[in-house]
Formats: C-alpha cells, sequence, structure tokens
C-alpha cells in the first residue's frame, strides 16, 4: 500500500532539491521547524492543509500543482499494484467502432465538459 504522506513528501522534496533550496531556507520561508519539514519530506508527518500551503508559498509552487504530482504518482502507484485487464472486454461491454467519433468536434457538448487537454 502506497502512503499518501509518503507521495507528498517525495513531491515537496524533489520540487526543494529542483529549485537548489536547502531544507533550512524553505523551512524558515514556510515558518516551520526545520525538524518538522525533514518528516513531512520522508512521509513520517500528516501535514495539515495550512502547513502545506505554507510549504508551497515557500517554494513558490501553487498548491494545486503539488497534489496535481502526487494524484499522478498515486495513479501510478495503483497500476502497478492492480492487475490490468487481460484480453478483449466481455461481449456487453464492447464498443463498436461505429459509435466512436472519427474527431473531437464530433462529440457532443455535454461530454466535452469531461475533457482534459493533455
Amino acid at each position: 500500500m502506497v502512503l499518501l504522506r509518503s507521495l507528498l513528501g517525495d513531491v515537496l522534496r524533489a520540487l526543494r532539491l529542483r529549485q537548489g533550496r536547502t531544507l533550512r531556507e524553505v523551512s524558515a520561508a514556510a515558518r516551520v521547524s526545520l525538524g518538522y519539514l525533514s518528516e513531512v519530506e520522508r512521509g513520517q508527518k500528516e501535514a495539515s492543509s495550512e502547513l502545506l500551503s505554507s510549504i508551497c508559498k515557500a517554494l513558490g509552487v501553487p498548491l494545486s500543482h503539488v497534489l496535481r504530482e502526487v494524484a499522478d504518482q498515486l495513479a501510478l502507484a495503483e497500476l502497478q499494484h492492480e492487475p490490468v485487464m487481460a484480453g478483449p472486454p466481455p461481449e456487453h461491454e464492447r464498443i463498436s467502432t461505429d459509435t466512436v467519433p472519427d474527431s473531437p468536434e464530433e462529440i457532443a457538448g455535454e461530454f466535452r465538459a469531461d475533457m482534459v487537454a493533455a
């Protein structure tokens, strides 16, 4: 099982290291103890939303960016641990190629709201 706090710590550490900053610099800017920030980065402590916001502000990165990276890593971890469906889907789940649109423009407006550009 992948712990969310571990993934979050990994993402925060990677962001800090990419910026070439030390724990001391970020902890001072975030106004959190160096030891606590270290524990958060190592996945040993669960950070509150207020603390996460402060750390993200100190790193100059939106919280939504950090959470998106965590979500992406969590999705990959889940895929690695969940069996992938092998073989063709059961007959009742098959989609006819006649119903698949040739282009995004052919998709009805009500479905386009769910689409996200990559």
